[in-house]
């Protein structure tokens, strides 16, 4: 599981962190600074009662995205989920489960209740601008957080990944094909057309425009659409790591495996080995626990002639207890065992009932999900 989102603990909901990054009161300073100019020029103020609305302004939509991502984390509450935190982040926020829906129906449900939680808000800040004195700072700060509100609900209902509307058609294709890594490439895939045809449609937009190119608009499209690119190319690296991940078996993560009695020779060890075609010997302690594995180095020093009078346990390396993982398990659950166990023991033993499958060391493992 990725580590907590570092920031300032501003509260909790539902025993769930809200975390305020660095990044998102970064992006509130932004937003007050390229607000504050256009708010003195509609309102005629001065320079400092502008910068004081337009920090108004940037908190309404802090919160505005805080109700979004509560939206995500109570719906999946309703479900029987819980949630790990809530974060505001540089281009918005996330809400991180600890276990993912079970189902599609439920992964829509979930993310089609955060843009929509946007909507609900556009509507209402639109009804207070409506009764807000005409052309004053109340009536100018609702409307354009009513317009920021009613953007960011359309914008993440747009079908492709890393919006809410990518998880909803990756739910969609998950339901049909009943393979959720499938919806999530396909999801992905739109993610990415939906980037690209976004900063078309801007630049195709300004440069009809009869006011000339605004370059303000054109870095905007850019880092919206470089967010919406990363987010689709992070998504489509993540299925196919799943992809890999399902496919892992102890006998794919380790090297096969042979069990000897802990009160053999060597050459003992060579014949079992050489039988079965395993490539690692473990040892067994009387009541078939395994106890160690030799160490192959340390075994190709012993000449030949001596291999019958050398005991295994001279060139064995000590297993803990409990160093050992069911040969059974596959893919996530399988990854999830061996992290447990690697926490005390480098090195473990994959078994099936009382058999000796495979002999597994972490630091392979590890190698292995980095490639």
């Amino acid at each position: 599981m990725p580590p907590h989102t570092r920031g300032l603990v501003i509260g909790r909901v539902a025993g769930a962190p809200i975390v305020l990054t660095p990044s998102s009161a970064l992006m509130a300073v932004i937003i007050a600074l390229l607000f504050a100019p256009t708010f003195s020029t509609q309102l005629g103020i001065g320079t400092g009662s502008a910068y004081g609305i337009a920090a108004v302004f940037a908190v309404i939509l802090l919160l505005s995205v805080l109700v979004h991502e509560l939206a995500h984390g109570l719906v999946a509450g309703a479900f029987g989920l819980r949630v790990r935190e809530f974060a505001l982040t540089l281009l918005g926020g996330h809400t991180q489960l600890t276990t993912t829906p079970l189902g599609p129906g439920v992964a829509a449900l979930i993310a089609v209740c955060g843009p929509l939680s946007n909507l609900v808000l556009a509507a209402v800040l639109g009804i207070g601008a409506s009764v807000a004195p005409d052309g004053g700072a109340a009536y100018v700060v609702l409307y354009a957080a009513a317009a920021a509100n009613l953007f960011v609900g359309v914008l993440n209902l747009v079908p492709g990944l890393p919006l809410d509307g990518g998880q909803v058609l990756e739910s969609l294709v998950w339901a049909v094909t009943r393979n959720r890594r499938t919806g999530t490439v396909v999801a992905a895939w739109a993610g990415r057309v939906v980037a690209v045809g976004f900063v078309l449609a801007v630049l195709g937009w300004q440069a009809g425009s009869r006011w000339g190119i605004d370059l303000y608009q054109v870095v905007w499209a850019a880092v919206v659409g470089a967010f919406l690119w990363t987010g689709a190319s992070q998504a489509l690296r993540q299925a196919r790591t799943q992809q890999r991940v399902d496919g892992f078996t102890v006998e794919s993560l380790g090297v096969r495996a042979v069990g000897v009695a802990a009160t053999a020779m060597l050459a003992e060890a060579d014949a079992a080995r050489s039988v079965t075609g395993a490539d690692a010997v473990v040892l067994l302690s009387p009541d078939g626990r395994p106890a160690a594995y030799v160490d192959p180095a340390a075994a190709q020093t012993v000449p030949g002639a001596e291999r019958t009078r050398v005991p295994v346990t001279a060139v064995a390396v000590g297993l803990p207890a409990g160093a050992v993982v069911d040969a059974s398990l596959t893919g996530e659950e399988l990854l999830s065992a061996l992290a447990a166990v690697s926490r005390f023991a480098p090195v473990m033993v994959a078994v099936r009932g009382p058999q000796v499958v495979a002999l597994v060391r972490g630091a392979d493992v590890a190698a292995r999900l980095r490639s």
